[in-house]
């Protein structure tokens, strides 16, 4: 008998190659578990600062996050596994304490995800990648088990 009682894996993600790969860990572990997958889209500063702006659109973004989910779509129908998704804001211009990391466990707390799979992303200063600094936050902070890869 397992250890561990999982229904719901979370995978923060924000398009990147370490998230695809994430997702991919994310699904394996809900295929051990008999589980679903569940993918928060992080979308950061740069992103929402251009969406509060207007110097992007809301709808192009959307597409973006859309082109994304679909890949995790099909990674986790390729080990069997249902997947959901869902959007949030990594940052706010009107809320201080609004972080990736805060972001990501607070998504965990709402859906009711039982592990977190977690992409640890080289620093690189890419604007990108969202979750290069909430991992760690996410390890220190999360209740629920978690895989950091």
């Amino acid at each position: 008998m397992d250890a561990l009682d999982i229904d719901l894996v979370l995978v923060p993600v924000d398009g990147s190659e370490e998230s695809t790969t994430a997702v991919e860990y994310a699904a394996a572990v809900a295929e051990k578990y008999d589980a679903s997958v569940h993918a928060v889209y992080v979308l950061g500063e740069n992103v929402v600062r251009a969406i509060e702006t207007g110097a992007v659109a809301e709808s192009e973004v959307a597409e973006e996050t859309g082109a994304f989910n679909e890949t995790a779509q099909e990674l986790a129908e390729a080990k069997g596994v249902p997947l959901s998704t869902s959007t949030a804001r990594g940052f706010s211009t009107k809320t201080k304490l609004l972080h990736p990391g805060s972001v990501v466990l607070d998504t965990a707390e709402e859906v009711e995800a039982d592990f977190i799979v977690v992409p640890r992303e080289p620093v690189s200063g890419d604007p990108g990648e969202v979750l290069e600094k909430a991992a760690e936050y996410v390890l220190l902070y999360a209740s629920q088990p978690v895989l950091s890869v």
